[in-house]
């Protein structure tokens, strides 16, 4: 018997390429430790010989491994009523394999699958302002895609792709995981604080969303290498309005002229978004905060 371990045959459509057959083959790559065969094609053939079939096929089995979405009625919704493309589809049978955990591969499913989820499905997620809209994740795959003057070779330009989509879903499983670590001592840190509108850390956390669930705090002080920092809370999630913004006589000031505009000797810098002041020593980033708050 070999000792390596054959391939798993991932079989999805040929031609044009969206985020989702991206994605989806990356979730079945890192769940074979990378030892999969991509088969691009619609060559019903392929649909009986791949170990995975999904974003054609016409078919939704998860018992079989068959992932598609088209078919009449499509293949089902989630709860909230966002519908499954073929990245949500593997993501609901193997999220929680890949990550190691649930409540990761629920995170993420909110974080990343719905949105490249939505889109496949034709929902809009924003509103454009006039002929400006957001660079999304999409819109960099996209870009990959040959241009109308190019050989019109897709496989080539999804193959090449691949590693890098892997990359990004890994980065995502990392990062949430960390969030969750951190998590605890977000909330830690705030059932601590004697003043609940500062909440101060010694290290430098993710708290945005943890911290938002508060309806109290408006700054968070932390420590980047020698630097102390403070941030303003936003009103929301996904806002970038702030509770209370740092006084306006500070915006965009630097070093001496901060230092002067504040009162504060060690101020360095106050962002002109009026959201982050820098300060050299902790002393003098708790004093920016008293200032703030008497503002």
């Amino acid at each position: 018997m070999s000792i390596f371990k054959k391939k798993k045959i991932c079989v999805t459509h040929n031609g044009s390429f969206h985020a989702d057959d991206l994605f989806a083959t990356a979730a079945l790559s890192i769940l074979n430790n990378g030892n999969i065969k991509i088969v691009r094609t619609r060559d019903e053939k392929w649909f009986e010989k791949g170990d995975y079939v999904y974003d054609v096929g016409g078919i939704y089995d998860p018992v079989v491994d068959k992932f598609d979405h088209h078919q009449e009625g499509g293949a089902g919704n989630r709860e909230n009523g966002m519908p499954y493309s073929s990245f949500g589809l593997i993501w609901k049978k193997y999220g929680e394999e890949v990550c190691g955990s649930k409540e990761v591969a629920q995170k993420i499913d909110t974080k990343l699958v719905q949105s490249i989820d939505a889109f496949d499905n034709g929902i809009n997620l924003f509103d454009v302002k006039g002929e400006v809209g957001p660079y999304i994740i999409q819109s960099i795959f996209f870009n990959f895609r040959p241009s109308w003057k190019e050989k019109q070779d897709y496989d080539s330009c999804f193959i090449k792709l691949i590693p890098f989509v892997v990359e990004i879903l890994k980065r995502e499983i990392i990062n949430t995981r960390d969030e969750f670590e951190a998590e605890s001592i977000v909330r830690k840190a705030y059932n601590e604080a004697e003043d609940k509108r500062v909440i101060i850390f010694n290290g430098n956390y993710p708290w945005f969303e943890t911290i938002n669930e508060y309806s109290e705090p408006l700054y968070i002080i932390s420590r980047k290498g020698d630097l102390w920092r403070a941030e303003a809370v936003r009103k929301e999630k996904n806002n970038f309005a702030n509770r209370k913004p740092f006084p306006e006589e500070w915006a965009g000031k630097r070093d001496d002229v901060m230092a002067q505009a504040s009162g504060v000797p060690d101020a360095i810098f106050c962002h002109n978004g009026r959201y982050l002041v820098v300060a050299k020593s902790k002393e003098g980033i708790m004093e920016l905060v008293k200032k703030a708050l008497l503002a």
